[in-house]
């Protein structure tokens, strides 16, 4: 009985706020109102196939593949960098890249407002060069560049925490074997990192491509991804069951391709080791 208790508040908020919200969704999206009252139909999931958000929902993959490929490329040698013992100012750097976090999402991504728009500080840096204004914002690579900037903390942390953890002796027996520093990178440090890979990716793709506010305020509603469309639906359109249908579709195909994720890295790592 004492074991049962301890975990009777994680079900209570499990249910409060997962199993009650996923029922909510489900009910909406399959059902329509009539003068009948609510009932049963595949009216909202018929919908989806629209041209419209068929492109909006392949623009909003391509950009979320976009950001988490960036974020990537600049997270793993930055993780590398701060995991390698003989760097003394680790913490410091590790300090810089959290800092940020602490901040309000929305005002952070507001502070980009006053660097990117036609009269902010880099525009006037170009024009006091001698170049034109660049627009650099209201576009597809300004939303690129907000989401990097966002969540590349979320693909550094997880890369770093696993990389920080190998043990040396295995790297100095392997290069003590006539391993290259290539190889020890290719066999050793790229298979044992890649829980934090997989970690990485999962926690920047996931909230990249349902964004909402970053598309908004960037490209000033000129691009609009999956989010921005079932933000508008619930509190602009008040259509909550197209709406609902939009969110159940997005969250099947992401779970869907974190299991392509996991089965490619667990693939991977075999084939390696």
């Amino acid at each position: 009985m004492g074991k049962k208790s301890y975990g009777s508040p994680y079900f209570v908020w499990m249910s409060i706020f997962i199993i009650v919200p996923m029922f909510l969704v489900l009910y909406y999206a399959f059902t329509i109102q009539t003068d009948q009252g609510m009932v049963f139909s595949l009216d909202n999931i018929k919908r989806i196939a629209e041209p419209l958000y068929i492109k909006v929902f392949v623009r909003s993959l391509v950009l979320a593949l976009e950001s988490t490929a960036i974020c990537l490329l600049i997270a793993y040698p930055a993780a590398m960098i701060l995991a390698d013992k003989k760097f003394s100012k680790s913490t410091t750097f590790l300090v810089m890249i959290v800092l940020p976090m602490w901040m309000n999402f929305l005002l952070r991504t507001y502070s980009w407002l006053s660097l990117l728009e036609n009269n902010g500080l880099i525009n006037k840096l170009v024009i006091s060069l001698g170049f034109e204004r660049m627009q650099l914002m209201y576009n597809e690579g300004a939303v690129v560049l907000g989401m990097v900037y966002n969540f590349l903390p979320f693909m550094i942390l997880p890369i770093y925490s696993v990389l920080v953890k190998i043990d040396n002796n295995v790297i100095e027996a392997a290069r003590d074997l006539g391993c290259t520093s290539f190889g020890v990178f290719k066999k050793i440090t790229v298979p044992l990192s890649l829980p934090g890979v997989l970690s990485g990716i999962t926690m920047v793709f996931m909230p990249a491509i349902s964004t909402f506010i970053i598309s908004r305020l960037l490209s000033g509603g000129k691009v609009s991804l999956i989010g921005n469309v079932i933000e508008q639906q619930f509190l602009v359109l008040g259509d909550w069951g197209f709406g609902s249908a939009l969110s159940l579709v997005l969250m099947v195909f992401i779970l869907i391709s974190m299991a392509f994720i996991n089965k490619g890295s667990s693939g991977y790592e075999g084939g390696i080791l």
